[in-house]
């Protein structure tokens, strides 16, 4: 058995703040996690209190002082604000430009231009997947929703038959693909390689996607065979503008945080020399800081100038886009300061005593926890934060590849079937003018498919890593 020591720990304490046994730990988990499920669901309480709340509570059912439990939590939520506070806020800025300036629409009506037919339900996917990457899965919808109803109304399409891939392509990148929170965080507290996690993430994504979209959605519109409601068909963003961003010049900054990092992950493995300069250089520019503030301030120009926008409205927009993500920013800092009051009291360690009894592997433990966590709280972020504290452990001995895949395994894990608990069931519940039985036949079992077929494929992954 290997001790638990600092690269164990994840910066966490080398000794635990608890001489509580394996027996007690276990009940102070399930406790704490209960406490959190409750308060959300029951109570209603915002996810960043339930949070805190259930990081003094698991210290308290451990045994801890109170005054190390909440020392554990505030280093926590510290760390991993630092570590991935800033590139929430550029994701967000990104976001907010490529909505604003009419870019997201231009890719929307050049591909939907280009696709007709059976060839629809494909565009959708793409689409989605194209703009899923820098937005958050909420602000993904509005952007996409108009475009959903509006293409199946006016081409007599099946509403699920358009819908479903779109929706696929949005949810796939929400939980498999940084730089969206829950990825990103999982990636920090795991210790995983961000550009190996994104390069394995698209592998894992794109056949999922594939399958839980187009595929399924033929037989989502046999079960679910509705209009598209008239009255939730809103104003597009570029309805007011006197011009748009180019196509080429839109998907170029979008993609271009990716690509930085996957030519440093690439780099990293072909290279393999910290002193060779080609290697040093593509570190810095493929550090996730400096790629997506690269494609910010490139944005700027190529989504914001090109749309006309003034200095003052380029400036009205990077503000508007930092308020609403106040509360994921603090969600996420509670979720790493509940990971890190985990760890701190010892159930890293009573995590690696179970396993080693357990004929489970460690990718289908990780999902697992995470499956049970999104059951229970209906969050995919805080089902993300809190099984990849609770799984970090385990990724002290595997290779930079498996703890990636360690990642992917959360990542599908928090997908599974959302249901009335989860924002977004009701979000794409009342767009889509269902009611909750179309909803769970479609919505909700493609989440799952999502869930099940992404780990999968992460499986198949790690018998050739």
């Amino acid at each position: 058995m290997t001790s638990l020591s600092v690269e164990t720990l994840a910066a966490g304490a080398v000794e635990p703040i608890t001489s509580a046994g394996n027996g007690q730990l276990g009940i102070a988990v399930l406790a704490g996690i209960a406490v959190i499920v409750l308060l959300i669901t029951k109570f209603k309480l915002h996810a960043f209190l339930a949070l805190t709340i259930g990081s003094l509570a698991l210290g308290a059912f451990a045994g801890a002082p109170l005054d190390k439990a909440i020392t554990s939590f505030s280093t926590g939520l510290g760390n991993t604000v630092a570590g991935v506070g800033v590139l929430i806020a550029l994701g967000a800025i990104l976001g907010k430009l490529l909505a604003d300036s009419g870019g997201a629409d231009q890719i929307v009506d050049t591909i939907l231009a280009k696709a007709s037919g059976r060839a629809m339900p494909w565009a959708m996917v793409l689409i989605a997947s194209i703009i899923g990457l820098p937005l958050f899965f909420e602000v993904g919808i509005v952007l996409l929703i108009p475009v959903v109803l509006l293409v199946a109304k006016r081409g007599n399409y099946s509403l699920m038959r358009i819908g479903i891939p779109a929706l696929a392509g949005l949810s796939v990148m929400h939980g498999l693909i940084p730089p969206h929170p829950g990825p990103l965080v999982a990636i920090d507290a795991i210790g995983a390689n961000l550009g190996l996690t994104l390069g394995l993430g698209v592998l894992v994504a794109i056949p999922t996607v594939i399958i839980a979209g187009p595929l399924f959605s033929k037989y989502a519109a046999r079960w679910v065979d509705i209009p598209a409601p008239e009255k939730m068909i809103p104003q597009r963003p570029s309805e007011d503008l006197e011009r748009r961003p180019g196509f080429g010049a839109t998907v170029a900054t979008v993609l271009l945080p990716v690509v930085l990092m996957l030519a440093k992950a690439l780099v990293d493995i072909v290279v393999n020399d910290p002193a060779n300069p080609v290697q040093r250089v593509t570190d810095v520019i493929g550090s996730p800081l400096i790629a997506l503030l690269a494609a910010v301030l490139v944005g700027l120009f190529t989504l914001g100038r090109a749309a006309g926008f003034t200095k003052d409205r380029l400036s009205s927009t990077v503000e508007k886009s930092l308020a609403p993500i106040a509360g994921v920013l603090m969600i996420v800092g509670a979720g790493g300061g509940f990971k890190q009051t985990l760890i701190d009291v010892g159930v890293g360690q009573m995590i690696l005593d179970f396993s080693e009894d357990w004929a489970i592997p460690t990718l289908l433990l990780a999902w697992l926890i995470a499956v049970a966590i999104r059951l229970a709280t209906g969050s995919a972020t805080v089902a993300t934060i809190s099984a990849a504290g609770l799984v970090a452990p385990l990724a002290a001995d595997m290779s930079a590849a498996h703890a990636a895949l360690l990642v992917l395994a959360v990542g599908a894990g928090s997908l599974f079937f959302s249901h009335v608990n989860d924002a977004g069931f009701w979000l794409v519940k009342e767009y889509f003018g269902m009611d909750v039985g179309q909803t769970i036949k479609t919505w909700s079992v493609m989440e799952t498919i999502i869930s099940v077929v992404s780990l999968g494929f992460v499986l198949l992954l790690s018998l050739v890593l």
